[in-house]
């Protein structure tokens, strides 16, 4: 009885120990893919880097405003790059993150796939209250940066993500105004008053897309900071009116571009005649130095037979009157009454 109680016990004790084995040695190596980066954390909290290094130091603070700083202080991590094996003890655990960019719909909400029509328009409101409707994607990777905030910062850091960027998009279309225009920059066939649509601001927002898509570029750098998540870029692509003011706008549009062809036919032809009188002008010019030329050559020939005496001057003036005569026809003698 005691021999089979033993044997039982030495087979409970190999089944254990094998167990572990499997469990802490074989089950402790792990492998990270090409597109993929990993924290470990033990007992919960993850590998840091060094006591006090944070993403208040570095390139990470400057997304950030000086009254955000403190509230989104997160710790550096040790980040696991691709590669392996690697081991770990069974109190602690690996976490992976695939570091590739994605893309998604700017309207699509993480929380309710439903909204904004699907996830397919982004209702926004401009400054003369025109509910338009926004449609573009946006790129977006985690940061290897600030895995912390990505993984333990926030529970669910695109939800916060997309409704940071949101935030910021509605904001400017809410008070977007055209940017001033350079005269210095204008072609002189086209003035500064025919360059732009005034009084509505989806104009302003259609004809400066490429302004609004860098703006939100600009302003979104917080995201990597705040949730760890790196926004590349972001597309607008269409802004729509509501369909009740459609054909205003495009009534509005018509008109001016109506009177901006208008205007730069009349500055064409404006400066076509400015050039024509400045050619006139030049012609008129030369006309004028051909005939004063002679003149003035022959006043300094003049002046120059003066000073070499009266006979020389005498005899200049005589051999011009015989070659006046000898072209003449005719000659016409005054007589002196003795």
């Amino acid at each position: 009885m005691n021999f089979a109680f033993d044997g039982l016990f030495q087979g409970v004790l190999l089944g254990a120990g094998v167990y572990l084995f499997l469990r802490c040695v074989v089950g402790g190596f792990f492998t990270v893919d090409q597109n993929e980066r990993a924290v470990k954390s033990a007992f919960g909290r993850a590998e840091r880097l060094g006591p006090g290094l944070s993403n208040r130091t570095g390139p990470l603070s400057e997304g950030l405003a000086r009254t955000d700083e403190e509230r989104y202080d997160y710790p550096r991590v040790r980040v696991i790059p691709p590669g392996g094996p690697y081991f770990k003890w069974p109190w602690e655990k690996v976490h992976k993150v695939s570091v590739a960019t994605r893309t998604l719909n700017m309207a699509h909400d993480p929380e309710s796939p439903r909204a904004n029509q699907g996830g397919k328009v982004l209702e926004a409101v401009t400054k003369d209250q025109l509910n338009t409707g926004l449609s573009g994607q946006i790129r977006y990777r985690v940061s290897e940066k600030n895995l912390y905030a990505y993984l333990f910062g926030v529970k669910q850091p695109i939800v916060h993500t997309m409704a940071y960027f949101v935030s910021i998009l509605r904001e400017r279309i809410a008070n977007f105004e055209a940017p001033p225009h350079d005269p210095g920059e204008q072609r002189e066939s086209q003035p500064a008053e025919a360059a732009v649509v005034s009084g509505v601001s989806i104009n302003d927002l259609r004809k400066n897309m490429r302004d609004l898509n860098e703006h939100m570029d600009r302003e979104s750098k917080g995201s990597e900071a705040r949730y760890g998540i790196i926004l590349d870029a972001s597309l607008i692509t269409s802004i729509d009116p509501p369909n009740e003011v459609e054909s205003a706008l495009a009534a509005i549009n018509t008109a001016h571009n109506h009177v901006s062809s208008e205007v730069s036919l009349a500055q064409a032809s404006a400066d076509q005649k400015i050039v024509q009188s400045r050619r006139a002008v030049e012609i008129e010019t030369l006309k004028a130095q051909a005939e004063v030329e002679p003149l003035v050559a022959l006043s300094s020939e003049l002046a120059l037979l003066k000073r070499s005496g009266p006979a020389a001057l005498a005899g200049y003036v005589r051999n011009i009157r015989l070659g006046l005569y000898s072209k003449a026809q005719q000659v016409v003698l005054g007589v002196k009454n003795g």
